[in-house]
């Protein structure tokens, strides 16, 4: 009741049109009839003809047009005022509907109801025929509808794994049919009424016609929800539901449809025949217990209502459609009612316009949400079709895919914040509250419309050269096809990708900005002394930028190259304008700015050496040590590492004279990064070429030198041995 008297209260203020409509019918009734304007007309005459009359009524005039003008607001009703006027509309009406059916009851009870100049005997005489012609339509229309029903089997059968192509075309061949059908029995209806009922003059009563149209008119509504629910041919159910919601809603809305089409189109015209007041007092009780009906339709579907509506919200999505349904969901019943009471209320004040209104802008509101949920569902349709990229191209560009998935939902909750947008000003222009259309065709409107269609454009158009760039930039990266990539060419592409992003994004901005009529002049000025700050003040950042395109213009360095930089050594992982990212040998990560850098040490440019300085005995014969080295080489260029070496083995000799050792020198040149790998190959065959000659690699040891005499001979070593005597083993003692 609480949602009743807001909803009633909501009403009287937002329903404009509603009272224009209401107060020119209600001022209709008050117009003076033909008599009363002669009579005014002649009287004007008569003042016109007297000059003292005539003076006196131009004085009136002038006193008139002197006075001050009327304030604004007593010009216009006050908000009171309005409400009053609409509540009293409403009451009136309300009371009128009311009085009427209490009227024809008070009549019917006391016996003293006037059928008029018909009589009980044309009353039971126009019974009679029409309920010949009902009993001949209703069994025409029975055994065809079975026929009907055995051809909508065969077709769901026909339809029955053919996809959406088949299943329409059985829902257009199950409409055809039940069409068909309905005409054959109104004209089974029409042959009987004419030639049965109406005797040997073949005209029909007014009865036999209503119920004839009646008939005509209410199947086909029932026709079309048929059609949407199929409630015995799922197959065929173009909404989404269940078997039993469509048998519910079909059982129920059929119900509707009959009690008003024939209610209305039938009962009440043929008792307006007899008593006007009968037939007022019948749609008043059908509209009743069809608002009853209705209002118990919406609280019996409170909860599966709304848990449709929020189902998108209940799944995490966080979109505006998303919380518009799951606030709709909330609500809706509320709303609903609300609506049927209105709908009820207007038709009893201004049954002819305002319902009519009621009606066109109801109809109006529901194809935008038709024509909207439609479009809605094509774009999504369209957008989950383009985004699967065939698998040739998925293996070429496997970023593109993820990337387009990343900008898609963006993109949609963007058409679909437009779409709700335009959905909810056609609901807005359908009842009156706004002239969307006028705005729209007016030169602001298309002004204002033409600006944002012209930034959308430029940002679809930048996310689509994004788009292309990035792939472009990722096949080149890809060393699957095409030219496999150098280092600096990934340097300077990823690069180039970062730099290209960041002044696209501001040349879309500015753009875009200046489509909806935002003045970038100044924009550009604050960017300019923006950046004159910055570069006062962030002197570091400068020379981190200035330092890193000098560094690239020399192209030291690149990404995977092993490098030496600011006393960190390991693989460069990013390279940007501004930094340098390397890993070290233990898997740290280090960003160094290059304002701190002052050398860089590439450990990978062009070629690589691995020095190999072998320390052997002092007693080793040095061409025997470099025949094995040379022996080693060998062995080493005939195996899986034979690829990397790019020449011969430098034999560099003899270098130094170490405390136990010499050493010998010798360079192995290989491909760049390929030193390591094969500098412990090397080792590793020395190793064993040294142990199979006997050739000693000194470690470190100690060597006692006893000394000599004069005449060369070595002083004895006197050595004592002493035994060693066993320790004497403690006596356990007891307890312990």
């Amino acid at each position: 009741m609480r949602c009743f008297a807001y909803g009633l209260v909501l009403l009287l203020l937002i329903a404009p049109p509603l009272a224009a409509q209401t107060t020119g019918d209600a001022a209709a009734p008050a117009a003076p009839s033909p008599a009363p304007a002669q009579d005014t007309a002649a009287e004007l005459v008569r003042l016109l003809e007297n000059d003292e009359a005539r003076a006196a009524l131009i004085a009136r005039l002038r006193q008139g047009a002197a006075a001050p003008a009327a304030d604004a607001t007593a010009a216009e009703p006050a908000l009171v005022r309005q409400i009053a006027e609409r509540s009293r509309a409403i009451a009136e009406g309300a009371a009128a509907g009311l009085s009427s059916v209490a009227r024809t009851l008070s009549e019917v009870g006391s016996g003293a109801l006037n059928l008029g100049r018909p009589g009980l005997a044309a009353l039971g005489d126009l019974a009679l025929g029409v309920a010949l012609v009902a009993l001949g339509l209703a069994v025409s229309y029975l055994l065809l509808r079975a026929a009907v029903e055995r051809s909508r089997r065969w077709l769901a059968l026909r339809a029955a794994g053919r996809g959406w192509v088949g299943r329409t075309l059985g829902l257009a061949g199950g409409m055809l049919f039940d069409a068909l059908a309905v005409l054959l029995a109104w004209g089974a209806g029409y042959a009987l009424a004419l030639q049965v009922v109406g005797g040997a003059t073949g005209r029909m009563g007014i009865g036999q016609s209503l119920l004839l149209n009646a008939f005509l008119m209410v199947e086909a509504a029932k026709l079309v929800l048929r059609a949407a629910l199929s409630p015995r041919q799922p197959i065929l159910r173009p909404v989404p539901l269940n078997d039993e919601a469509a048998a519910y809603w079909f059982l129920w809305l059929k119900r509707l449809v009959s009690l008003l089409g024939y209610a209305f189109l039938f009962a009440a015209p043929v008792l307006a025949t007899t008593s006007l007041a009968a037939a007022e007092a019948l749609r008043v009780v059908v509209m009743a217990m069809a608002l009853v009906i209705a209002v118990l339709l919406v609280l019996q579907n409170r909860a599966p209502v709304r848990a449709a509506l929020t189902a998108r919200a209940a799944q995490g999505r966080q979109d505006m459609l998303s919380r518009t349904l799951s606030l709709l969901g909330q609500v809706w019943h509320g709303l609903a009612i609300f609506y049927l009471v209105a709908l009820f209320a207007v038709w009893l004040v201004n049954p002819r316009e305002a319902l009519s209104f009621m009606v066109g802008a109801t109809a109006e509101s529901a194809l935008a949400i038709l024509a909207g949920g439609l479009v809605l569902f094509l774009i999504r349709r369209a957008v989950h079709l383009s985004v699967r990229v065939p698998a040739d191209l998925a293996e070429r560009l496997p970023l593109l895919e993820g990337r387009l998935r990343a900008f898609v939902p963006r993109v949609m909750q963007a058409v679909r914040t437009v779409v709700l947008v335009c959905i909810a000003a056609l609901i807005a222009q359908a009842w009156g509250l706004v002239d969307f259309l006028g705005w729209l065709a007016s030169e602001g409107g298309q002004r204002v419309a033409g600006s944002l269609l012209s930034a959308g454009l430029i940002v679809v158009v930048g996310i689509a050269i994004y788009i292309a760039v990035s792939s472009w930039v990722e096949y080149r990266l890809n060393p699957h096809y095409g030219t496999a990539p150098t280092p600096r060419e990934r340097t300077l592409l990823s690069l180039f990708r970062n730099a290209f992003t960041i002044a696209l994004c501001v040349l879309v901005l500015m753009l875009a900005l200046a489509q909806i009529g935002v003045n970038i002049a100044p924009l550009l000025a604050g960017a300019g002394v923006l950046g004159l700050a910055i570069g006062f003040g962030a002197q570091k950042l400068v020379q981190d930028i200035i330092t890193g395109a000098f560094i690239q213009l020399e192209n030291i360095m690149n990404e995977g190259d092993v490098v030496a930089v600011g006393g960190t050594s390991g693989v460069v992982e990013r390279l940007t304008i501004r930094s340098v990212s390397i890993r070290d040998l233990s898997g740290t990560l280090h960003l160094i700015p290059f304002s701190s850098v002052d050398k860089v040490s590439n450990m990978m440019k062009g070629f690589s050496f691995h020095v190999a300085e072998i320390g052997v005995a002092y007693r080793e014969n040095i061409d025997e040590v470099k025949a094995a080295m040379q022996e080693a080489f060998d062995q080493l260029a005939q195996s899986a590492h034979g690829a990397g070496i790019l020449g011969p083995l430098d034999m560099q000799g003899l270098v130094q004279f170490g405390d136990s050792a010499v050493v010998v020198r010798a360079r192995i040149k290989t491909l760049p990064g390929k030193h390591w790998v094969i500098g412990r190959a090397y080792n590793e065959i020395i190793k064993q070429v040294f142990d199979a000659r006997g050739i000693e690699i000194p470690f470190p040891h100690l060597t006692l030198y006893m000394g000599q005499d004069k005449q060369g001979a070595a002083p004895p070593l006197p050595v004592e041995v002493t035994p060693v005597r066993p320790k004497a083993r403690l006596a356990p003692v007891p307890g312990r």
